[in-house]
This record gives C-alpha cells, structure tokens and sequence, in this order.
C-alpha cells in the first residue's frame, strides 16, 4: 500500500501542500499519497482518528487545530513543547507523535531564501495563537533585540510573554495595537488569520522602520493587504508565507520518511504558477 498522507484544516482548499509534497516526493524517490482534509471546526479530533483508522501515516495541521493537534499527540519533541502546538503528525504504531516545523521554516525563509538577519534585530509578531506560539522559540534563537507579541485579546499575548520569557531570558513583551503607535519595527512578521478573510489586523501607522521587511505568514494570489499595507508604510522588502510553508513542509517530509529535500527547485516552480 502507498504511505498516505494530508493536510487538515478549515479552510483547506487554498492548501499548496499536495503539489509540494508531490515534488518531494518525486525528487526524492519517495512513493507516497498526499491529500487535503478539511475538519469540520467541532470535529478536528474525529477527523484525525478517522484518517488514523483507514492507515494515514501523517498529517500537517493548519490554522485553526494547531493547539488541539498538540493536546491529541502523545510524544511531543522539545519545539512542540515550547510551542504547546503541533502543525507536523505522525502515527506510529502505538503513538501519535506531534512535532512543530512552522519556526524553523520561518526562520530559514527569512534567513537563507530572503537574506534577512533577524539577530539584533526589533520584532513584532502580530497574533497569539498557534501559529504565533510555533515561530516564538526559533525567532528568539535567532536573538533579535526584542520580540514583541501583539494580539486583540492583550492576556493571550501576556500568557506568551510569560512563558516564553521564563524560558529564554529574552525581551519578550505583549502589547496592544493601539499601544504599538511609538514603536518601530525592523521585522514584522503577520502570523494571525486576517489576510485568509481578505482583511488587516488593526496596525497603527508608523510601526515599519527603515530597510524592514514585512513578512506574512499567509499566502495566495496577489498581495495580502497586510503587505499591501506595508508596502504603503514604508516597509523596505514584503514576502508572504510560500518560502515557509515550502521550508516548514521539508522539516516534516524529514519527520515521515527520513531526509529532507532540496527546496530551491521547489520554491521556484511554486513561484512561477
């Protein structure tokens, strides 16, 4: 039987994660089934079981089970931990073990594929839940200056900056939107769920600094209007998330099968259409 593999979330459908996971596979002599699975929002657990069940060996997680994927595995690595939310899943025979790549695809995108140095560095991590908590411990490996969480619900950003300043020592701070008007920012990386709705999250002006890059973690046709808002700001480079989601998807192509592909060739034909 071929190894089966998916993605789930909701949405799911914009998910890029076949056509890479395809070219992994070919490049890599790997003969592996890699499809979508879209969770009902009340039903992810279900979901995961029911796939478990008929022989899937894998799963990556979206946006919005990223926290309830972690509660479900029953091995975590250290990353996963750090984050309390698992985007990588892999059955095995008696355990679900639950792993978190989205940090380090984002840090390599930045870093080697952009060519942006986050150490030294002021940044602003806009949300507070899965996505944000998987990037925290890898942007602060990369010991920036600061690291500012800001989020709607200012306790959710609060319960990061206590967590994850206990655990690195690091300047780490939660903040409001509102409260971010005096502050400038050298990285500003989007990690919420507005640019999926098509919409912005409430970011005074002046937040981006000379020579910043704004970095989206989302991605689709065009800009998202967080980039487009930042193009206008001032921000000096914009990417969205295709470099970290391609990057992210190596980290648990080496999870399941044991290496981790090339991804030059991949980001280039993604790029291209």
């Amino acid at each position: 039987m071929i190894d089966r593999y998916a993605v789930v979330g909701n949405p799911v459908a914009h998910s890029k994660s076949p056509q890479i996971h395809a070219l992994f596979a070919h490049e890599n002599g790997q003969d592996i089934e890699y499809g979508r699975l879209l969770a009902p929002l009340a039903g992810f657990r279900q979901t995961v079981e029911r796939f478990r069940a008929e022989g899937g060996r894998g799963l990556n997680v979206t946006l919005p089970f990223k926290e309830e994927a972690y509660r479900i595995a029953t091995l975590h690595t250290e990353r996963a931990r750090a984050a309390a939310a698992v985007n990588t899943m892999r059955f095995d025979a008696e355990a679900i073990f639950g792993d978190n790549t989205d940090g380090a695809g984002l840090v390599r995108d930045i870093g080697d594929n952009l060519g942006f140095a986050i150490a030294g560095r002021r940044v602003l991590l806009l949300g507070a839940g899965g996505a944000a908590r998987g990037v925290i411990a890898p942007l602060l490996a990369e010991q920036p200056a600061e690291l500012t969480i800001a989020n709607r619900s200012v306790e959710r950003a609060r319960v990061l900056e206590r967590h994850f300043g206990t655990l690195f020592g690091a300047r780490v701070r939660a903040s409001a939107y509102d409260a971010l008007s005096t502050s400038r920012f050298d990285l500003v990386v989007n990690a919420t769920s507005a640019s999926l709705a098509g919409t912005l999250p409430p970011l005074p002006e002046g937040v981006f600094a000379a020579g910043s890059l704004a970095y989206d973690m989302m991605y689709g046709a065009g800009r998202t209007p967080f980039l487009e808002y930042a193009r206008v700001q001032g921000a000096h480079l914009t990417a969205d998330g295709l470099g970290m989601l391609i990057e992210q998807a190596a980290e648990s192509f080496l999870v399941w099968r044991g290496v981790r592909p090339r991804t030059t060739s991949v980001l280039a034909s993604l790029r291209a259409g």
